[in-house]
């Protein structure tokens, strides 16, 4: 793990309210003003945590997720002042005992866990673990209390913690199948022989749609079905407007609706929870394969080319994926009622979340991309 740069120069506010103040004002670089000899006694520290739950707290209220705080930390901070972020986010969520258990698995997901002696205030805890001065931890703060205060609000797709439970929060989720999906994507994840494809083609999107059609069943049986949810998926850069295109014909082909946002480059994915997982765990495993054999191309080392290949790569995925849902649809057609009422209420939910929705197109300038990336689709393993 690395040092920080030693800071310079200047005496710290006197008070407490002080403190907390100068840290909210300040900007990256604010911490050279502090004196070589800095020391932060209790009640500064105390401060500092204070009004870092204060900005988390505002950031989950707006919207943001532990894994949404987790991604835009690993691409926007450096290791110690994400480090110190999901230390607060951990703190903050101790307050509570409401807490939606999808939103506390993606706070052990990110990995913020309370590890400090609660009878000392956190910030100097930390930074002795980081093995940093009081003045590298505030600089450490700072940045990272930079980043909290620029985040805009979100969609809200999970009550923060503290709201109240409308109702039990049921789990529909199948681990057999899932387990079931996961060995079949990580077999053609590994599989080194795009010969087998065809062989193998559809048959994790057939078994996902198999058990979506039994659900939907169930579901139409029930008073008060569940209603649809939502999840983020964070993509990596580069080319995230290409990948987006990839998630939303898997989306689709699960019977979700989709939306990009290419500001902090997420997708985020309206559907039932089961289908949201089938979505998740396949638009893993087809950007793994497709960055695999975009890089393994020999003529595929320009950015024209690459993002042409990934964005016909998603458009010929999507082309499968159809056939192969609207095969095993076909076989129960006494369904076709039910998962008609079942897109209606997804696509309200969608409306109703994102009311403002634009289309956008992305280009392609190679040929020779979008040649490669179409066979790179058809060999593509969707399960088996």
């Amino acid at each position: 793990m690395g040092k920080r740069k030693q800071v310079r120069v200047g005496p710290p506010p006197a008070t407490a309210e002080e403190f907390g103040d100068a840290l909210l004002a300040a900007a990256p670089g604010d911490a050279d003003l502090l004196a070589p000899g800095f020391t932060l006694p209790a009640e500064l520290a105390e401060a500092a945590d204070r009004t870092g739950q204060q900005l988390i707290d505002r950031a989950c209220r707006g919207g943001w997720l532990p894994e949404d705080l987790h991604q835009a930390a690993r691409r926007r901070l450096d290791e110690f002042a994400g480090s110190y972020l999901l230390d607060t986010l951990a703190a903050y969520a101790g307050q509570f005992s409401a807490v939606h258990p999808a939103w506390r698995e993606q706070l052990e997901a990110a990995g913020a866990v309370r590890w400090w002696t609660e009878t000392e205030p956190h910030l100097p805890q930390w930074a002795a673990k980081h093995i940093l001065t009081p003045s590298e931890a505030v600089a450490a703060v700072i940045e990272a209390f930079g980043l909290l205060k620029t985040l805009p609000a979100l969609t809200v797709v999970l009550p923060a913690p503290g709201t109240p439970l409308e109702r039990p929060v049921r789990q529909h989720v199948d681990e057999k199948k899932l387990s079931r999906v996961r060995a079949l994507l990580a077999k053609a994840e590994s599989s080194s022989f795009p010969e087998e494809a065809e062989a193998l083609s559809a048959k994790a999107q057939e078994l996902m749609t198999r058990h979506a059609l039994d659900r939907v069943l169930v579901e139409s049986a029930e008073a008060a079905p569940d209603r649809p949810a939502a999840r983020r998926i964070w993509l990596d850069t580069p080319y995230t407007d290409a990948k987006s295109l990839l998630v939303h014909v898997v989306a689709t082909a699960n019977r979700c609706h989709a939306v990009f946002d290419p500001r902090w480059e997420f997708v985020t994915v309206i559907g039932d929870e089961d289908d949201l997982d089938s979505v998740a765990l396949l638009t893993t495993s087809l950007l793994i394969q497709a960055t695999r054999a975009m890089i393994a191309d020999p003529a595929g080392r320009s950015r024209p080319f690459r993002k042409s290949f990934l964005v016909s790569y998603a458009t010929r995925i999507g082309e499968r994926l159809e056939r192969a849902a609207e095969a095993t649809i076909a076989q129960a057609p006494e369904l076709l009622p039910v998962l008609a009422s079942h897109e209606r209420n997804v696509a309200a939910a969608f409306t109703t979340l994102f009311p403002e929705v634009v289309n956008k197109s992305v280009t392609v300038r190679s040929h020779e991309g979008w040649g490669a990336g179409r066979a790179a689709a058809d060999r593509a393993r969707l399960g088996e």
